[in-house]
């Protein structure tokens, strides 16, 4: 007789929370004594518990001697799975206990790097204007949207093409090449002498000093060996140490270049081959939360550009 491995368990053999809180705690500890400290249980209910989980499960999770306990490889794979279980069930709890029954969750991607540098100014004041819309921000780096991702609002990097999402353009990219003030001191500042200069890199767009120099049609021999960075956080963290020139886009240095924490090494902008983005599923469209936020980023976006009129910093 066949059984078909497919079909979900009953109701009734679902594990409750408290065997599988049981389970992880003594698990965690390796010990059913320290287990029944932390849950204020005894020693005996927590191993009941686990037993039955056991029994429920037709395979052991355990190696029991007289004086310790170790996990099973079945016991070492099921941990790691309760243990994202409880985990989500923590987190839902807890949103939901910290939220009004008439507030809304808005869930907002970004990469690390705009996020900070970006986003998260620009969203100054939101929440006072729109108390009862809650923004849980989740930082992402690389290529990390995907349709069935449970999020309301994406920035992205690209072309604006986007499986059934509606896209709407923030910026284009330039790219501006900034170091310390001081790390100009005693140099040439000059594309012909190259050699002298410490040239950062971000892994991601290790042809990025090429594009630079070709879009000024400079020709530039051999290789940038300069340290790689994984983000342009990391990489404009290390112009303002001195460490060498940065390549990286202008709206996310704006406030090092005000404030002459850093300039730019070359008096030019490399336009990048694609923008800035503010993406949403085309369901969401007509939600009021998505609909607030867009007016925010709008209206920071008219506020921005005159100020950068102002600098002198559009391109």
């Amino acid at each position: 007789m066949k059984t078909d491995t497919n079909k979900p368990l009953a109701f009734r053999r679902y594990p409750s929370t408290t065997a599988l809180q049981c389970f992880e705690t003594a698990a965690r500890h390796l010990s059913f004594t320290n287990a029944a400290q932390e849950m204020h249980m005894t020693q005996s209910a927590i191993s009941k518990q686990v037993a039955q989980l056991e029994e429920m499960l037709n395979l052991s999770l355990f190696y029991r001697t007289p004086h310790r306990i170790s996990l099973t490889p079945a016991g070492k794979s099921y941990y790691l799975e309760v243990l994202e279980i409880l985990k989500h069930i923590e987190v839902a709890t807890t949103n939901l206990m910290s939220h009004s029954s008439n507030t809304e969750l808005l869930k907002i991607v970004s990469h690390p790097t705009f996020c900070a540098r970006w986003l998260i100014p620009a969203l100054s004041g939101f929440s006072q204007e729109y108390p009862l819309i809650n923004l849980d921000i989740k930082e992402l780096a690389g290529p990390f949207f995907s349709e069935d991702q449970n999020v309301d609002i994406v920035f992205l990097y690209g072309d604006g093409m986007w499986s059934n999402m509606e896209s709407i353009k923030l910026f284009d990219e330039y790219c501006v090449a900034v170091c310390q003030p001081q790390y100009l001191r005693d140099k040439t500042l000059s594309t012909e002498c190259l050699n002298d200069y410490v040239l950062l890199q971000i892994s991601s767009r290790l042809s990025a000093w090429y594009e630079y120099f070709k879009q000024q049609d400079i020709s530039v021999d051999g290789t940038f060996v300069g340290p790689r960075f994984e983000t342009f956080h990391a990489c404009i963290s290390a112009a303002l140490l001195g460490y060498g020139i940065a390549l990286v886009p202008l709206r996310l240095v704006e406030p090092e270049l005000q404030s002459g924490a850093l300039v730019m090494a070359w008096d030019y902008a490399a336009k990048g081959r694609g923008s800035y983005y503010v993406t949403y599923p085309v369901s969401s469209g007509q939600s009021h939360k998505v609909k607030a936020v867009l007016e925010w980023i709008t209206a920071y976006l008219a506020i921005s550009d005159e100020r950068e009129k102002a600098l002198g910093l559009v391109l």
